[in-house]
């Protein structure tokens, strides 16, 4: 009953918030935090890679029955219903196949002179006769042309439509097999032209009835993904496509919430322009807005406030630098300190973010208190101090993700006027940058190494990739490799995606 109740309230609050990011849409401008663009080239690799993927599928997938009746005048017989069950494709070749875009409308898809060989199961019934047995149909001359049409729907979920679609085969040899096959194969040239026409009827709906059921699957795409304890990020369209001649882009939403309150923050998304290039299958553009909404969200969701004991300060700083030993030591002979003690650091403001060209910082604003932690009573206070911390952001693609890691660059301490007469800065100044430096930037930096999700269809890797900082935004420029498996593919987006009630299968619901 607990879990239900817990379901239906997770259910209210992300309906809740639909409605308001509705709302919110309507009334203001919301540019991209991070744009997605694929060039010709990523076309062209998905011409080869999509024939891997479409032959795979061909091969699982059950055909529709082909039905008919035909006379067959030369054997004086008035008609003959025939019956071609359990369809099935075992190899095709597509030689001349490419795809282009169509500026302001979609993708499209063109092939000609490609071949099909298809197995199947027959049924033949006459006045003169009737029998079963198994067939072998050769399609040649198979031509298709079409547009893909993008766009989005009122929740983000990308939207696809098949538009001006033509599909022909121009020649279908039949050769049956089985103990009367030299009879059946005397008469299956008439039977051709019927079984052609009917084919030719069938590809276009077929076609279309496959993008309907991609659809069905995007449709159910969560695009609001959990990160981890603290935060979920919002991958949802915030307007359809955009195609030109050589490229088309995605304009992702690319902001965080935090995990509880699912609040925009306090400050606008501005727009932002890729380079023109075309050197690469895709360009990922993450603005500044993306890191500041994370930034924003981690610090209201309170991840940014932590607390070191002795035990833990032994076994992730101490030895790890010999010095940081020794100028905790001072603190404790200053104090004359004989009980264990603490370290807090607790963020004051959301971290800062500055994107210049070649250079990605991040300035922490915190406070700092070291305390005694006598048994058996409360913690007291030895100091209290507020620094500002900046730092540099390297960045990697690992996988699918793009991890940062934080160094020090600079530490400015600042202490209440009633302290500076006990306590020399400078002395805390290098005691508690070495804190940072060899013990809480070491501790965030594992937790970085999870990285940020960078959105990618499913079973397609991020090779040959490279990070550029530029004005107000990173530009991640990259190739592609389908992976290819056993398993059919699928279409639920990006790998491992969360929902927040549950795991999305990438399965449409029955």
């Amino acid at each position: 009953m607990c879990t239900k109740m817990a379901q239906v309230q997770v259910q209210v609050l992300w309906g809740c918030f639909i409605l308001w990011n509705l709302y919110i849409s309507s009334a203001q401008a919301i540019y991209p935090g991070i744009k997605a663009r694929a060039t010709q080239r990523a076309l062209d690799y998905a011409v080869q890679a999509g024939m891997e993927m479409i032959e795979q599928m061909a091969k699982e997938r059950k055909l529709p029955d082909l039905k008919g009746s035909e006379s067959l005048e030369f054997l004086k017989i008035d008609y003959v219903n025939y019956n071609f069950t359990n369809i099935k494709i075992n190899a095709f070749s597509f030689p001349n196949t490419s795809l282009a875009f169509v500026p302001g409308v979609g993708i499209r898809a063109l092939t000609n002179h490609g071949t099909t060989n298809i197995s199947t199961d027959w049924e033949v019934k006459s006045p003169l006769f009737q029998d079963t047995g198994a067939a072998d149909l050769f399609l040649s001359g198979v031509y298709f042309t079409g547009i893909v049409v993008l766009s989005r729907n009122d929740f983000g979920h990308p939207i696809l439509k098949l538009q001006d679609c033509y599909a022909q085969v121009s020649h279908a040899d039949v050769s049956f097999s089985g103990e009367l096959s030299v009879l059946y194969n005397s008469f299956a040239e008439p039977m051709e032209k019927p079984i052609l026409k009917k084919l030719n009827e069938m590809l276009c709906p077929i076609i279309t009835g496959e993008v309907e059921a991609l659809n069905a699957n995007l449709s159910k795409l969560e695009v609001l993904r959990k990160i981890d304890n603290y935060t979920l990020l919002d991958y949802s369209l915030v307007s359809s496509p955009e195609i030109t001649e050589n490229y088309f882009d995605l304009n992702l939403k690319g902001v965080f919430y935090p995990l509880r309150s699912l609040q925009y923050p306090p400050f606008p998304s501005v727009p932002f322009v890729l380079p023109g290039r075309g050197d690469s299958m895709l360009y990922i553009g993450i603005s500044k807005y993306f890191f500041k909404s994370a930034s924003y969200a981690y610090f209201t969701a309170g991840a940014f406030s932590f607390t070191l004991t002795t035990k833990e300060i032994s076994n992730h700083l101490l030895h790890n630098s010999q010095a940081l030993g020794n100028m905790l030591s001072r603190i404790a002979e200053l104090y004359i300190l004989s009980q264990p003690f603490m370290v807090q650091v607790m963020a004051t403001e959301p971290p800062v973010i500055r994107l210049l060209p070649g250079n990605f910082t991040l300035d922490i604003p915190a406070s700092i208190m070291i305390l005694t932690q006598p048994k058996n009573s409360t913690a007291e206070t030895i100091v209290s101090m507020d620094f500002v911390a900046s730092t540099n952001v390297a960045l990697a693609i690992l996988g699918q993700r793009l991890i940062c890691s934080l160094s020090l660059n600079r530490f400015r301490l600042s202490l209440p006027e009633s302290n500076r007469s006990n306590i020399e800065v400078l002395r805390f100044e290098n005691i508690l940058s070495s804190i940072l430096h060899f013990g809480v930037l070491p501790l965030a930096n594992a937790k970085l190494q999870q990285g940020f999700p960078l959105p990618n269809p499913h079973k397609i890797s991020l090779v040959n990739s490279d990070i550029e900082v530029l004005e107000g935004f990173l530009l991640i420029s990259t190739d592609l490799k389908y992976k290819t498996s056993k398993q059919r593919p699928g279409f639920h987006g990006w790998e491992g995606l969360h929902l927040i009630s549950g795991q999305w299968s990438g399965k449409p619901t029955p």
